[in-house]
C-alpha cells in the first residue's frame, strides 16, 4: 500500500465539493497571505529568505567595486531591485485567484494527495507565464525611474565582455522578475505547509474537514 492511499481513503469520505471548495479555500488564503507579506516595503529587501541579491555571475565584479570604494552605489543597486520586486508582487493577487477559479476536482484532489506544496506546484504550472507578463512592465518601470538600469549595466559590461555573466542575467529586468516570481513561490509554498500542518488554526470549518481528512 502506497503512503497516499490512506490519505485518498478518507478523501474519498469527502464530497468533491467539500474537497474543492476546501483546497480553493486554502490556496486563496496562503496566495493572499504571501502577496501581502511580499508586497509591501522590506518585503523582499528585509527578508533574507527571498532578499535578490547581485547575480551570482557579478560577484567579482562586485567585490571589485566595493573595494574600489563603491559600496553604497552596489547596496543602492541591490535596494532598487528588491523594491521593484515589492512594487510588482501586489500584481500576483488577482492572477493567483484566477488560477483557482479555474482548478478542476480532478486538479483538487492531486493537489490535496501530493506533498506539502503541491498546491504551489500547480499555481506555478498555471500562471507562471502570466505572473512573468504582469510583474515585467512594472519591474522596469521601476528600475527606469531611479536610473537602476544604467548603473546594473555599468556593473555587467565589464563582466560580459569577459565572458563572466551568464545570458539569463544581462537583462536586468528579466533577472529581477524571475527573482520576484522564486521569492513569491517560495512564500507560497511556506504558507501551503502552514496550513497543511495546522488546518484548526486556520480557523476555518472546510479547511479543518478537508486537511483534517489527511
Amino acid at each position: 500500500m502506497t503512503a497516499a492511499a490512506p490519505a485518498l481513503g478518507q478523501l474519498e469520505r469527502l464530497t468533491q465539493r467539500d474537497a474543492l471548495a476546501g483546497l480553493k479555500a486554502a490556496l486563496e488564503r496562503g496566495s493572499r497571505a504571501a502577496v501581502a507579506e511580499l508586497g509591501r516595503t522590506d518585503g523582499f529587501f528585509g527578508n533574507p529568505q527571498v532578499k535578490i541579491p547581485m547575480p551570482q555571475s557579478l560577484e567579482r565584479t562586485e567585490k571589485l567595486a566595493r573595494r574600489l570604494g563603491f559600496s553604497n552605489e552596489v547596496d543602492e543597486l541591490v535596494e532598487a531591485m528588491n523594491r521593484a520586486a515589492e512594487a510588482a508582487v501586489p500584481e500576483a493577487r488577482k492572477l493567483l485567484l484566477d488560477s483557482v477559479k479555474k482548478m478542476t476536482v480532478q486538479d483538487a484532489k492531486g493537489i490535496l494527495t501530493g506533498g506539502d506544496t503541491a498546491g504551489t506546484a500547480y499555481f506555478r504550472r498555471t500562471a507562471d507565464k502570466s505572473l512573468h507578463d504582469r510583474f515585467l512592465p512594472i519591474v522596469s518601470t521601476a528600475t527606469e525611474k531611479v536610473g537602476v538600469a544604467q548603473r546594473y549595466r555599468e556593473f555587467a559590461r565589464p563582466a560580459a565582455a569577459l565572458g563572466l555573466l551568464k545570458t539569463e542575467h544581462a537583462d536586468l529586468d528579466e533577472y529581477v522578475t524571475q527573482k520576484a516570481l522564486e521569492g513569491l513561490y517560495f512564500m507560497l509554498g511556506e504558507e501551503e505547509k502552514k496550513i497543511r500542518k495546522d488546518p484548526v488554526g486556520t480557523g476555518s470549518a472546510i479547511l479543518r474537514k478537508v486537511f483534517g481528512a489527511l
